[in-house]
């Protein structure tokens, strides 16, 4: 159902739910299968179940039950995070916000139906908020930041620290559920990219696209095509051109609290800028890492990783500290409850609870954002919304 610009999975508001106060029961966590399931669609996020039986030793018809399930729960799902050539494109900045006391949860709601709004977590110390905001460039990003959320009701206070090098990003995250020979048989060869400079424009059919992929990034080529009025031809054509070119990446993501994962911290850090290539890119290989960036600001380096539990963080650190002298972490901040993840609307487990599909080209806007072109309007269940 499409309501107040974003697509929910029941018939309540998501984000009402996601914002719920009420202590919700505590699901069961993922069974090893699904793990094992979900470290398969990491690899290859729109394999076959034919090849993601074959590469886990299960039958098709099982695979492919098993993920409807965890779909259908909003404890997995597929959609798609920027290629690391539209990063380059783009304006990234981790925002942190300061809300009046008692409205951090009716901003986070608020912030939750915005489009350039791409992750949104609620932290326990220093800023209230901890957003990863996209835009097409820095004047969008000048006016969503300076002009509009500052004059959201509740918020205080805002500070961006734009990024500069994106070292990685989630979508090249990791769990270890399987083994050696299960991931050599997903194991796919990267594809060529575009050469430097011959990248091209979005145009509004990969608009359109993108927000039917963060739906769903498995949906087949067929639904694609009928959803967005084009040829079955133009909707595989412009799918392999945004992967080959770099700008789209799919990706598996998950119920975290429910897998074993239910820690995050967030690092900010101060690196000579000699030293910044070289650390940054070593993070990266850390089992634990799902974000690392330079950024602007008087913390030069912020490094987000996903943990088993609080006590690791002060390993991590101290890893970091002697691996890294030169390393020298300003704040650690642990993310309290997420409720906002590349999209999808999160509940206090982590559970996709509807989506609010990124549009980093439309106009920065306090609010829902209007079908981005190329969008039409279908009837599904009784209830209209956009493809």
């Amino acid at each position: 159902m499409a309501r107040d610009g974003f697509e929910t999975q029941d018939s309540g508001s998501p984000g009402e739910a996601a914002q719920d106060a009420a202590v919700p029961p505590v699901p069961l966590p993922l069974s090893e299968d699904e793990l094992a399931l979900i470290n398969a669609l990491q690899l290859r996020p729109r394999a076959s179940w034919t090849e993601l039986g074959r590469a886990l030793d299960v039958d098709p018809v099982t695979v492919a039950r098993r993920f409807h399930r965890l779909s259908e729960q909003g404890t997995a799902w597929v959609g798609f995070s920027p290629g690391p050539r539209l990063l380059e494109q783009i304006c990234v900045a981790y925002v942190v916000i300061d809300c009046a006391p008692g409205t951090t949860a009716q901003v986070a709601r608020a912030l939750s139906t915005h489009p350039h709004m791409v992750t949104i977590e609620r932290t326990a110390t220093g800023h209230d908020i901890l957003a990863t905001v996209a835009t097409r460039d820095l004047p969008a990003l000048s006016r969503y930041t300076l002009d509009l959320l500052p004059r959201l009701p509740g918020i205080t206070d805002v500070q961006s620290r734009i990024v500069t090098h994106m070292f990685t990003e989630g979508g090249h995250w990791r769990i270890a559920a399987l083994t050696p020979a299960q991931r050599a048989r997903l194991t796919a060869p990267s594809p060529a990219h575009t050469p430097r400079g011959a990248l091209g424009e979005i145009n509004p059919v990969d608009r359109a696209l993108v927000t039917r992929l963060a739906r769903d990034g498995r949906a087949p080529h067929q639904t694609l095509a009928r959803d967005l009025g084009v040829s079955l031809s133009t909707a595989k054509r412009r799918i392999e051109a945004l992967t080959r070119r770099g700008l789209l990446r799919f990706r598996c993501d998950f119920a975290r609290p429910l897998s074993g994962w239910p820690v995050a911290v967030t690092f900010w850090a101060k690196v000579p800028p000699a030293d910044l290539p070289d650390i940054g890119q070593s993070l990266i290989h850390l089992p634990e890492t799902r974000n690392c960036a330079a950024v602007s600001g008087p913390q030069n380096l912020v490094v987000q990783a996903t943990l088993h539990s609080l006590g690791d963080i002060l390993r991590l650190e101290t890893q970091l500290a002697t691996a890294h002298p030169a390393l020298d972490i300003a704040d650690r901040v642990v993310t309290l409850r997420q409720d906002k993840l590349l999209g999808r609307l999160l509940d206090a487990h982590g559970r996709s609870v509807g989506v609010v599909p990124a549009d980093l080209w439309a106009e920065p806007a306090n609010g829902p954002r209007p079908d981005p072109p190329g969008c039409r309007k279908v009837r599904r269940g009784g209830d209209v919304e956009s493809v």
